[in-house]
């Protein structure tokens, strides 16, 4: 089965297969990850057999035969029904709410800026105004930036983002001030559903835990619920996955056997065997056979566990003893 990096490594090939001008014409089509990750691929690529370059172009080709452009620019088509059956004024009311998530004008070229500039652009701004920018960057990027900004506003900055339930096109007339005179542009921002609980997890996430834990806090006092509704989406169960073997034995050292049994009726089969890689041949078959045995259980017994397993996570975590965060204070020492 073919994988997103061997995707990542056909379109590398075929880009270095159409020349230089004709490269160009397709990267201005990408988004600024797109191209970043296009880029270090055919950097990485050293030399290419006839064969492999012969059998890229045949892919593509085929693939290519198979796609039915039925028109060239779907938003634009919406925008024209739509007001031909319903008028002006009715379908403007439809128009934003079905292409959200589109063009949001300004702000794309800060996409292509490197956080620390884009934290200077965002320093003297108000709370709201950075968090309300901040939603429609990429979860990492946004954390990146966030970490240039002084603790007090980034701890407004995070509070704002996890209230936010959504931004209402009346209320972005700073936003657009803000754009225009900072990135040239932005007063056609449509209402998008961003923001909120999850957003905010994502992106405190990829902070690193000694910025984590001032946020979190920060959040607590002004919402203690709110604080534990981000801390419950930070980090899930399933999200042990994305821990390393070395912390996943540690993990196994703190957790009960029968606790362990428990939360893992309810999981994936990838992650049953994360654990079970990690234990001894003969552990792990004592694991399988119970897990085997053990019939049905209640689903809130299941994530009763999970959850326990979940804070000795969450203070290995504390104790430094392992890494789940990922950011940038996490480097070793």
């Amino acid at each position: 089965m073919a994988t997103q990096e061997d995707g990542l490594q056909d379109a590398a090939v075929l880009l270095m297969s159409l020349g230089e001008e004709e490269a160009a014409e397709v990267f201005k089509h990408l988004s600024p990850k797109e191209v970043q990750k296009l880029g270090e691929a055919i950097a990485k690529t050293k030399s290419i057999t006839r064969e492999r370059v012969d059998d890229v172009v045949t892919k593509f080709t085929n693939i290519a035969a198979a796609q039915s452009l039925l028109v060239s620019d779907s938003g634009d088509y919406v925008r024209s029904v739509l007001k031909r059956a319903l008028g002006d004024d009715k379908a403007a009311l439809l128009i934003d709410r079905i292409l959200q998530g589109g063009d949001v004008s300004g702000i794309e070229s800060l996409k292509w800026m490197d956080p620390m500039s884009v934290a200077e652009l965002l320093r003297n701004e108000h709370p709201q105004i950075v968090a309300a920018i901040l939603v429609h960057l990429d979860y990492d990027q946004s954390a990146d930036i966030l970490k240039y900004l002084t603790e007090r506003q980034r701890n407004e900055v995070m509070l704002r983002i996890a209230t936010m339930e959504g931004i209402q096109p009346t209320a972005l007339k700073d936003l657009n001030e803000v754009l225009f005179k900072v990135l040239a542009g932005g007063d056609k921002i449509r209402k998008a559903s961003l923001g909120g609980v999850k957003t905010a997890a994502e992106m405190i996430n990829l902070m690193g835990t000694v910025i984590e834990g001032t946020v979190l806090e920060s959040i607590r006092g002004h919402d203690p619920e709110l604080a534990q509704k981000i801390m419950d989406k930070m980090f899930v169960f399933d999200d042990v996955m994305k821990l390393d073997d070395k912390a996943i034995q540690m993990l196994l050292k703190e957790v009960a056997s029968e606790s362990l049994i428990v939360a893992l009726k309810g999981a994936q089969p990838e992650l049953k065997e994360k654990f079970l890689s990690n234990m001894s041949s003969r552990a792990a078959e004592t694991l399988r056979e119970d897990l085997e045995s053990r019939g049905p259980m209640r689903l809130s017994e299941v994530e009763t566990q999970q959850k326990e397993i979940l804070k000795i996570v969450r203070r290995l975590a504390d104790e430094g003893q392992i890494v789940i965060g990922g950011g940038a204070d996490d480097a070793m020492v």
